[in-house]
């Protein structure tokens, strides 16, 4: 067990410099000069020099990566945003809650619609309860996500006037509005993570229905409940936990969207708003604490995986 979790947390170790590397020069290779974008375009030339040099955007590549990963190694200091000069990791810890609160919500929701509807569409194979979940999820699945969020805002806002347009509030400062202005994001945010979960949970369970010790659970007289919920479900689940754990990149993709167009101040509007600033030191730290917990979800579900798994836990540990 230790071996197999050493293993994995040094595997993750690279990855988190990989990907720090190259969101760094992919950063850097963006058109645009942010010392311009900041200061403005009536700024003279001397100015923005003067500013580069503060913020050290004059320095080699490999100097201010050195110096920016150092800094994060060693203080957890992911530096001071080029257009404002705040604190990027001040600024990250502002928002990654608010991100969490619409993110987290949304993969509970996807797993507890996602699971029973793909098991209960699985029992019911190619009757009318299975086609019509089958039309849910392939729709959900090939929608995208802003055109559903824009649709239920007409609909929901504008007609019926049930939910806000846009804005956000807290649970810790007011649960009630929270709940009211919440439910739309969430609920757009799991619909990817709800149609992914109950097609894998479908086609898992049917391949595991055919399998000889199911047909043998019913030859020895079980009832169909009890083959099904005892036997089938406990190895027909198994793949998709790491499916569940794969969610992670899909919910950050959506907070992307999903707060630009309620306007929630969470980490996805400032990866946008970074980008399309070239504020870099931003950028980079957002997508760093971004793919930390994606890496680290992946890490949990490794291992959950193992436990679960013995042919896994022989081969692993």
């Amino acid at each position: 067990m230790i071996t197999y979790l050493l293993k994995r947390l040094a595997v993750a170790g690279f990855l988190m410099l990989l990907v720090s590397a190259l969101v760094f020069l992919l950063m850097r290779g963006l058109p645009g000069d942010p010392a311009l974008i900041a200061l403005g375009d009536s700024a003279s030339a001397d100015a923005i020099d003067a500013y580069r040099n503060r913020m050290g955007l004059n320095d080699p590549l490999i100097v201010q990566y050195v110096h920016w990963i150092t800094g994060i190694l060693l203080r957890w200091d992911f530096g001071k945003s080029v257009l404002n000069e705040q604190n990027v990791s001040l600024m990250i810890s502002q928002r990654l809650p608010n991100t969490l609160t619409i993110g987290i919500p949304s993969i509970v929701l996807g797993i507890l619609l996602g699971l029973p509807i793909g098991i209960l569409s699985a029992i019911t194979r190619g009757t009318w309860i299975d086609q019509t979940f089958t039309l849910i999820v392939n729709a959900f699945l090939g929608t995208p996500r802003f055109l559903v969020a824009i649709f239920g805002v007409f609909i929901l806002a504008f007609k019926l006037r049930l939910i806000p347009l846009q804005g956000y509030t807290p649970p810790w400062v007011d649960l009630a509005a929270y709940a009211h202005k919440a439910i739309w994001p969430v609920f757009i945010n799991s619909i990817y993570i709800f149609a992914v979960l109950a097609r894998y949970t479908r086609s898992n369970l049917l391949e595991v229905m055919t399998q000889d010790y199911i047909r043998t659970a019913r030859a020895n007289g079980l009832s169909e409940t009890r083959v099904i919920f005892r036997h089938a479900l406990k190895n027909g689940l198994i793949p998709v936990v790491t499916i569940i754990g794969l969610q992670m990149p899909q919910i950050i993709a959506g907070a992307v969207i999903i707060e630009s167009i309620f306007n929630i101040p969470g980490v996805g509007q400032l990866v946008l708003n970074g980008v399309l600033n070239r504020d870099y030191l931003v950028v980079q730290a957002a997508v760093l604490v971004i793919s930390m917990a994606t890496i680290a979800s992946n890490l949990i579900v490794d291992l959950t995986y193992a436990l679960i798994d013995p042919r896994i836990k022989r081969m692993s540990w």
